[in-house]
């Protein structure tokens, strides 16, 4: 007899359907064809056991598993479910009236039970998509499929819940999620805030300059100023996710495996910190089943890396194309896929090994040309695709023990908020173009006209500093930040000197 189930592979953050296809025969022996990876053959001893501790078991006949579309690899545990399902309806033990109107996946456990799997909420999407009725996975992914709308959501707890539903003993409870309220309940900061940093207020400025903008930002500074204390308050004054975005960034860490259970949702923009000592692979995505890297959990939101130079060389170089084209392809030699990667960079780090350098109060104690040599672990081109370069200085024991309260995030957020209005405002109808840092060529010459004097000002700057095309152009789209926080519809003068002083690291002489 042939039945038909249908389940789901995904690829990069969009999923596919397969069909599966059981034929039991007569004979003996089991097998799964149709690319499947190690953890999709060892279904058939999950599969036993738990039909085993159900009072249920495969028939000792011949049995063929079909997985089509057959040039897909097909992955992971989760088919023990649609596997399990279909060999249930050939033998006989569940009707099969309904099988078609719903997806089913998820893994088994071997007394019956259902283990949470990766990548549901792009499998509902396809789901959706594909003109199914419902979708049946385990009782945790529910909430996550449920985010999408139109679409029946079944959480089960065990096979057996799935046999009594198709034989019409017993009803599922429908998971059914408020997508707007469940966003919109909580779009608060966090517990961090701007006002927990004394002083710094100029550092704060091109921070609120970066977060408007979308600019990418390094901070060059003495160990204790507090340039990793900024940075992890960047998130708190950046706009708040738009439901679009909040899906997009769902998707991806629904793939990775990182959303939360019980909201689903991903509602607040991304802060990945990853450690020095990351693979070039985990930063970026692949590996030999392609998985979302840094870069990717990182997209709607900020990637900090501490400690810049203390990153392999060849870790740093390769963000250098998706700083630019604000995705990631992971090629191999039979596949492709793509990860969206639209994520502000946020670097720290110290002028010199001792961290001294350029200090008004300690002396550096690194020998001649040790300064530049550590400085040169990060390559030009990747410092040129860094809009903002600031000098971090040591907060003084006057700002330290003052009483002087400091701006609130909610306060700067706002700022923030009315300069990407007035920008999305400016985009409309431009394709994937949400912020000033995305400008492309024909965009700086439409929206980033100067006058004459701030013409001779930017051709001395670039004299003077020798700055690159691509710095000209990063220039310019920082001035055009500054000019939209300052609610002026052209760049004057005093926002292109503004943007030019951000670029600390191109001054000559600035290592010694």
């Amino acid at each position: 007899m042939l039945i038909k189930t249908y389940g789901s592979a995904v690829q990069g953050i969009n999923a596919t359907t397969v069909t599966i296809e059981v034929n039991i025969s007569q004979g003996v022996n089991f097998f799964i064809v149709g690319l499947p990876d190690s953890a999709v053959r060892e279904s058939q001893q999950r599969i036993d056991a738990a039909l085993k501790n159900l009072n249920f078991r495969i028939p000792g006949k011949r049995i063929i598993v079909n997985m089509a579309p057959a040039d897909i690899r097909k992955e992971g545990s989760a088919y023990d479910l649609p596997i399990a399902t279909g060999i249930l309806a050939a033998s006989g033990h569940l009707k099969t009236d309904k099988l078609g109107d719903y997806l089913l996946m998820g893994e088994l456990s071997l007394d019956g039970g259902l283990q949470a799997i990766k990548g549901v909420l792009p499998i509902a999407l396809n789901a959706r998509e594909e003109g199914f009725k419902g979708i049946i996975v385990p009782g945790q992914n529910a909430p996550e499929a449920a985010i999408v709308s139109d679409l029946l959501v079944y959480g089960i707890e065990n096979v057996k819940q799935l046999i009594d539903f198709f034989n019409e003993k017993t009803k599922l409870n429908c998971t059914i999620i408020d997508r707007k309220e469940t966003f919109y309940s909580y779009q608060g900061m966090g517990e961090s805030d701007f006002s927990d940093v004394k002083g710094q207020e100029n550092i704060k400025r091109s921070l609120e300059i970066a977060a408007a903008g979308g600019h990418n930002v390094i901070l060059i500074g003495p160990p204790g100023s507090g340039k990793t204390m900024l940075a992890k308050r960047i998130p708190t004054i950046l706009p708040p996710l738009t439901m679009n975005e909040a899906l997009e960034t769902t998707k991806i860490h629904s793939v990775a495996g990182k959303t939360n259970q019980k909201e689903g949702l991903v509602k607040t923009r991304p802060f990945r910190c990853p450690h020095h000592t990351i693979s070039h692979t985990a930063l970026v995505g692949g590996g030999s089943f392609p998985q979302p890297g840094e870069i990717s959990l990182a997209h709607n939101g900020v990637l900090f890396l501490d400690e810049l130079p203390e990153f392999q060389r060849n870790v740093l170089e390769v963000m250098r194309q998706p700083l630019e084209d604000r995705v990631i392809n992971v090629s191999r030699a039979k596949f492709s896929v793509m990860y969206p990667a639209n994520f502000m960079l946020v670097a720290s780090m110290n002028p010199c090994p001792c961290g001294y350098y350029n200090h008004p109060k300690r002396e550096c104690i690194c020998a001649p040309g040790v300064v530049q040599k550590y400085l040169n672990k990060i390559s030009g081109p990747l410092l040129d695709r860094i809009d903002l370069h600031v000098e971090v200085s040591p907060v003084s024991f006057t700002e330290l023990s003052g009483e002087l309260i400091s701006e609130k995030s909610e306060v700067i957020r706002a700022r923030v908020v009315l300069a990407r209005e007035r920008q999305h405002n400016r985009f409309i109808g431009a394709k994937e173009i949400y912020c000033n840092a995305q400008m492309n060529a024909k965009m700086l010459k439409s929206y980033c006209n100067i006058a004459e004097a701030g013409r001779r000002l930017l051709q001395t700057a670039m004299e003077k500093l020798g700055l690159s095309a691509r710095a000209y152009d990063r220039i310019l789209k920082v001035a055009r930040t500054i000019a939209d926080l300052d609610g002026s519809s052209t760049i004057e003068t005093y926002h292109l000197a503004e943007a030019i002083q951000y670029r600390s690291l191109d001054r000559e002489g600035w290592a010694g």
